[in-house]
Parts: C-alpha cells; sequence; structure tokens
C-alpha cells in the first residue's frame, strides 16, 4: 500500500474541504436568491447551452456525471416547478428529451449574474493567474485520468 504523503494528504483534505465548502455555499446562495438549488442550476446551465434548450436525457447525465436514474428523478422535480419538460425524441421514438421552459430560461437568467459573482469573489479573485492555468491543468489531468480508467474518452481540453 502506497500511502499519501504529508503533504499529498494535506492537499487532499483541503481540495475535499474546499470543494465541500463551495458547494454547500453556492446551494444557499442561489437557494436564497434564486429558489433554486446548485443541481438545479447545474441542469439549467447545460440547457442554455443546448441548441433550442433542448438535451437528451441520456447526453445531460454524460454531461453532469449523474446516472440516468438520478437526473430521471431531478427532472421530475423541476418539471413540477415549471422549469423544464420532458419530450419524446422525434428523431427515433425511444430516446427522450429535457426541454428549458420559458420560466426555466428567467429563472435561470435572474440566477447567473449572482452565481458568477460569487464564483469570482470566492475562487478566481483569490487566485493569480498562473494558479488559475494550474487549477485548469489540474483539473483536466484528474478528469482526463478518470475517463480513461472508466474506459471513456477524456474529455475535450
Amino acid at each position: 500500500m502506497r500511502w499519501l504523503a504529508e503533504h499529498e494528504q494535506r492537499a487532499w483534505r483541503r481540495y475535499l474541504l474546499m470543494a465541500g465548502e463551495l458547494a454547500a455555499r453556492m446551494n444557499r446562495e442561489l437557494t436564497a436568491d434564486a429558489g433554486i438549488s446548485l443541481a438545479d442550476y447545474d441542469v439549467l446551465v447545460h440547457l442554455t447551452e443546448a441548441p433550442q434548450g433542448r438535451l437528451r436525457v441520456s447526453r445531460l447525465a454524460h454531461a453532469l456525471s449523474w446516472e440516468q436514474s438520478r437526473l430521471s428523478h431531478h427532472v421530475a422535480r423541476m418539471q413540477r416547478r415549471g422549469l423544464v419538460v420532458r419530450e419524446e425524441c422525434a428523431e427515433d421514438g425511444r430516446g427522450a428529451l429535457v426541454v428549458l421552459t420559458p420560466q426555466g430560461r428567467a429563472v435561470i437568467e435572474r440566477a447567473a449574474p449572482a452565481h458568477v459573482t460569487f464564483v469570482r469573489e470566492h475562487v478566481f479573485d483569490a487566485l493569480t493567474e498562473a494558479q488559475v492555468g494550474a487549477l485548469d491543468a489540474i483539473s483536466a489531468a484528474v478528469l482526463a485520468r478518470l475517463a480513461t480508467a472508466a474506459g471513456n474518452r477524456p474529455p475535450l481540453s
């Protein structure tokens, strides 16, 4: 067994603490400011970036790194709140699409400025340009390793 060196253990624990703290605070702020969760925000962001605000369920699940069952349950909750709808895929009749509603678009447009301000203030304003580059490179390397280990192609850079 190759245990973590002290500096690796410290870096790992700080990373876990940072990721958890950022996610918890973003979730609280999004809930207070826009009435949505961080998970809602993630779904809505992907849909706003998709052509006509629609994505296949399988593609959205992959983009979010979620199991399809998790996405299905989450989309059902979002659908009850009028943020998204599900449609059958006209191309093959087997797949389903998640589609952004006008209400969902209005919510993400209202939430995005405060969310970006949060990320800038708590992450990027605390880093130098070199640290941002290092963060990007580190993230890309770890994501590529995870994708390769799972038998998937590494994500695009």
